[in-house]
């Protein structure tokens, strides 16, 4: 848990979330590294950084075409009690938020046929119940983007929902304004991406209520939440290399370890490649340098 002189609410997979008063949180984006659901025992240097940039960066572009939880990610806006930690342990790490009422599903869009759903559409021709045109191959763009929500699980596997099963869940206004949402999202962060030369394969969205209207909480478009391409490197039928943490999950993988706690520990160049990814990521998207975001003084 990250250090903060504030009331310590509760902590998920990577971030921490703290009280700043009756309508805001602050939410602070650890290093730490979840791979199959499990974290892993060796944080990242300097990922929560790059998450709560990209994030930020992302909440500023899109603010106009659906609405965040985004206040500000400027330590001068943080509440008093917060300052302490500016300079140390925090900076660059957090943002202010508003708080929500977190919608029970993952807003999960995919542009490209890969992973899970690959492995879906190779038996049942199908993803999450939506037929698929035959003869696919692994990496293929979809002939448009797919909603496929999963369950939002607090602990283990989130479960891949069929559109019936979601609307059973949170009712059939609500999935279509979830599922408008994510796609729209999807498809500026997709051309924005694609002008920069990355492909966003597929990528999650939460979403919340504030004041009663829907709003897009906890981060936006980056490599933990989304599976990033160099556009130079795709190629259909193959695995293209990636950006995000599936450089750390194929080493996992290359080891043999099924996928259940302890995780092996990561070595030195494992944590390297996977900074230098995340950080590239960033840079290559938003035409920034990372070395320009807040940084410890």
């Amino acid at each position: 848990m990250t250090a903060v002189p504030l009331r310590h609410l509760r902590s998920g997979k990577v971030r921490d979330l703290y009280d700043a008063g009756p309508d805001h949180l602050l939410l602070v984006a650890s290093d730490r590294l979840s791979a199959y659901d499990v974290i892993m025992d060796d944080p990242v240097p300097d990922k929560g950084r790059v998450l709560t940039a990209l994030s930020s960066f992302w909440f500023e572009q899109t603010a106009s075409v659906f609405p965040n939880h985004h206040v500000s990610s400027d330590p001068a806006d943080f509440p008093e009690g917060a300052a302490a930690g500016v300079g140390s342990d925090i900076v660059g790490r957090a943002m202010l938020v508003r708080r929500a009422t977190v919608v029970p599903l993952e807003c999960v869009v995919r542009g490209y046929l890969f992973g899970s759903a690959w492995n879906d559409y190779r038996v049942t021709g199908r993803v999450q119940g939506s037929i698929l045109p035959a003869g696919l191959r692994q990496a293929d763009r979809l002939p448009e983007p797919l909603f496929t929500p999963t369950t939002k699980a607090d602990a283990g596997h989130d479960e891949p929902l069929t559109r019936d099963q979601a609307v059973a869940l949170v009712g059939t206004e609500r999935f279509e304004s979830l599922e408008a949402a994510a796609l729209a999202l999807y498809g500026f962060g997709a051309a924005h991406a694609a002008e920069r030369g990355i492909i966003i394969a597929d990528t999650k969205f939460e979403l919340g209520e504030i004041d009663g209207e829907l709003a897009v909480v906890d981060e936006m478009l980056t490599p933990d939440s989304s599976r990033f391409w160099p556009a130079d490197a795709w190629r259909p039928a193959t695995a293209p290399p990636s950006y995000d943490k599936q450089f750390v999950r194929d080493w996992l993988d290359s080891t043999g370890w099924d996928r259940t706690p302890p995780p092996p520990r990561l070595p030195a160049e494992v944590l390297d490649g996977t900074r230098r990814r995340y950080v590239e990521a960033y840079e290559q998207l938003t035409g920034r340098s990372f070395e320009h975001w807040y940084h410890p003084r």
